[in-house]
């Protein structure tokens, strides 16, 4: 690949940074709850017929996939995803693009994201000369929100009639200064499922416990018995965390209740021992219980799987990155077990997920925090990166 068309591309970058600061700063003013992303779609939909790409839209929700097809002879196909929604925080920066939408934010970087991949559209169709292939451009409704927008356009015939090689996907990352990406291969993201309980028993007087079932204490003894689980059930070799943040029991200092609700989380970094493990859950929970004279209702929902880095995609995509950018700009990651609904995307399809850095001169607080705001100048990263790993893949990439 020769050095003119990395050099256009970064051109088209610094040109085109009016815009995505623009695209940006509306979308971060006026965020929308996970499938209610209603007037984002609209705004994403504007901007691709003002670019005139086609699309589909109201895939699995609000979710949109544009298509840019390279003049050239190809036949490969990627995909680049951008997530749409936003968080219930309110937002404490003071900016002047703050958010409109009280109790809304966008404090996970979405707006990232989406505005990154508006100008990664128009770069690339600017180009569509150049490459031959297919970019499919998806717009992604309710990434934070069970059961994952991902997930709903999969099941809604998203690629029907065009099947992606690949797909890759990006995120802001607070670890890493503006300028640097880093890309990691194999399981990099834990699977999410929620487990909900309810302990239920006679309750009454706490002076008389010998007439009663003790809800609590019981309730109290499965989430002691769910860490053992941990420690002793699962294999060491394959992380695993089980976190119980509801604990609610209506009762009162002398009064056990009748029921206690308990809601937490369960995540894995192997798909097969997150299988193995939920059965186990519900006989600890319900035995527990039962040992202490109570019943239990026990819900295992399936939330999101594992995000997989397929090696191959990801060493290719993090060669195009340095290509890019530099050895030096392009990092390793860590594996979180947060979890991504991306991860239906990787068990489907080779993928990759990498990060890109926001960290600048000015604060930035954490993800879903009511403080977090990005350095701008790391959107030129996110839409260079991007555009390029596209390009390099359709234009000159390997079959």
């Amino acid at each position: 690949m020769n050095n003119h068309s990395r050099d256009n591309i970064k051109h088209k970058v610094v040109q085109l940074h009016p815009s995505t600061l623009a695209h940006y700063r509306h979308l971060h003013g006026h965020p929308e709850l996970s499938f209610q992303e209603k007037d984002t779609a609209d705004y994403v939909k504007s901007v691709l017929t003002q670019i005139g790409i086609p699309y589909r839209e109201n895939i699995g929700g609000y979710g949109i996939l544009g298509r840019i097809e390279g003049e050239n002879t190809g036949k490969k196909v990627i995909a680049l995803r951008a997530d749409m929604d936003a968080l219930p925080i309110t937002e404490a920066n003071a900016l002047p693009f703050k958010s409109q939408n009280e109790g809304v934010m966008h404090a996970c970087g979405h707006d990232t994201h989406t505005s990154s991949l508006l100008t990664v559209a128009k770069i690339l169709h600017e180009m569509k000369s150049e490459f031959g292939g297919t970019v499919l451009l998806i717009f992604q409704p309710g990434e934070e929100k069970h059961p994952g927008g991902a997930s709903l356009m999969l099941k809604d015939g998203v690629f029907d009639g065009i099947k992606p090689d690949l797909i890759v996907g990006q995120h802001a990352y607070v670890d890493y200064p503006v300028g640097k990406v880093g890309f990691q291969e194999g399981i990099i993201m834990a699977s999410a499922d929620e487990i909900h309980i309810k302990v239920k028993g006679k309750g009454g007087h706490g002076a008389l416990p010998h007439l009663l079932n003790d809800t609590v204490l019981a309730a109290s003894q499965v989430i002691v018995s769910m860490q053992q689980i941990v420690s002793r059930r699962s294999n060491p070799f394959k992380p695993m965390v089980v976190t119980f943040g509801k604990f609610i029991a209506d009762g009162a200092t002398n009064i056990i209740p009748n029921e206690v609700t308990l809601a937490g989380t369960f995540r894995c970094m192997d798909e097969d021992e997150r299988a193995k493990m939920k059965p186990i859950i519900r006989e600890i929970a319900i035995s527990t219980a039962k040992a202490y004279g109570c019943e239990c209702e026990i819900e295992v929902y399936d939330g999101y799987p594992c995000t997989k880095n397929d090696p191959e995609v990801t060493a290719l995509m993090k060669a195009f990155a340095t290509e890019y950018l530099g050895e030096e700009q392009v990092l390793g990651l860590p594996q979180r077990m947060t979890s991504e609904d991306f991860g239906f995307f990787s068990q489907e399809y080779p993928a990759t997920f990498y990060r890109f850095g926001v960290i600048g001169s000015q604060q930035c607080g954490g993800l879903h925090t009511p403080t977090f705001h990005i350095d701008e100048e790391a959107l030129k990263t996110s839409v260079g990166v991007m555009a390029y790993l596209a390009y390099r893949y359709l234009a000159g990439g390997k079959e």
